[in-house]
């Protein structure tokens, strides 16, 4: 049992990764494991052929409701479905602020930038691209083929194997990386859903204490949000000290110590003037966003 544990504890800490934000705060982050990222590759698959029969129910619907004359619209709906769910169903979903699709928010992983910075569309879109590469390019010819009837025995062990190779390149290397991953320099790491504590977010005793100006609450965007509420999760006293002291510094606040408690204050300050500016139009996604 000893033995047992002390392998477990290498190989977790094995995934142990350090992200430098530009903030020059460490944050320690665990990169997800080859099963979570097959399962919610599988799982967005359901996902997907799910919504491709709702679109057939529906097509077929309205070639029922209106004869010959509803099958080209049915048809088109049919296919503009199909060509969104194929080449923008992962990158929109990884695009948003979980940056995570839903198979991916279910098994608790998600998508960040390897360099600590704001995860980009650019970044988002090139590791997407790369799928059709991996895996819809063989597969859509497998399928072709067969449903010509030309495929050959060779022919669909040599599909099998290319779509294999892709999808199991992140079991062969330390990051658990796959080739788009490589060409868009991300990981993905593990992101639980845990739920902040009343203290934690809501802040009772002493960070009622805090208050802040419009001009503090302003120094920060949701990219950073994000990563103060990251911290928070984390709840690493390193972590806590650095981000709080960096925060003090930025916005011209006084050490009282308490970081922890500082920290909830502000985030629930900044969260709640973020929110009502969103309700008017107003999104910034970063500290350098000075546009609305």
């Amino acid at each position: 049992m000893a033995d047992y544990a002390a392998v477990n504890r290498r190989h977790l800490i094995g995934r142990r990764r350090t992200l430098v934000t530009p903030e020059g705060v460490d944050l320690q982050l665990s990169l997800a494991d080859g099963g979570q990222r097959v399962g919610a590759f599988l799982l967005d698959l359901v996902i997907m052929f799910a919504a491709l029969i709702a679109l057939s129910l529906s097509a077929l619907a309205i070639v029922g409701a209106f004869g010959a004359e509803g099958a080209n619209v049915g048809a088109i709906i049919w296919l503009l479905g199909f060509f969104l769910l194929r080449n923008f169903y992962f990158t929109l979903m990884e695009i948003g602020p979980r940056a995570a699709t839903w198979g991916k928010r279910a098994v608790g992983i998600r998508v960040i930038a390897r360099s600590g910075e704001r995860l980009t569309a650019d970044r988002v879109i090139a590791r997407n691209l790369m799928r059709e590469i991996e895996f819809y390019l063989p597969l859509s010819f497998l399928l072709y083929n067969l449903s010509a009837g030309i495929s050959g025995g060779f022919t669909a062990l040599a599909g099998l194997v290319w779509t294999l190779i892709f999808l199991l390149f992140p079991l062969f290397n330390k990051d658990r990386l796959r080739i788009g991953d490589l060409l868009a320099g991300t990981w993905v790491v593990k992101a639980p859903k845990r739920k902040l504590s009343v203290d934690t977010l809501t802040g009772e005793s002493r960070a009622e204490h805090y208050r802040f100006t419009e001009a503090q609450l302003d120094v920060y965007g949701i990219y950073e949000l994000q990563t103060l509420e990251q911290v928070l999760r984390d709840d690493q006293a390193d972590s806590i000290a650095s981000v709080a002291a960096t925060i003090r510094h930025k916005i011209g606040a006084a050490d009282e110590g308490w970081d922890r408690d500082f920290l909830v204050a502000y985030y629930d300050a900044a969260r709640a003037r973020m929110e009502r500016g969103l309700l008017f139009g107003k999104r910034r996604e970063d500290k350098f966003d000075r546009g609305s």
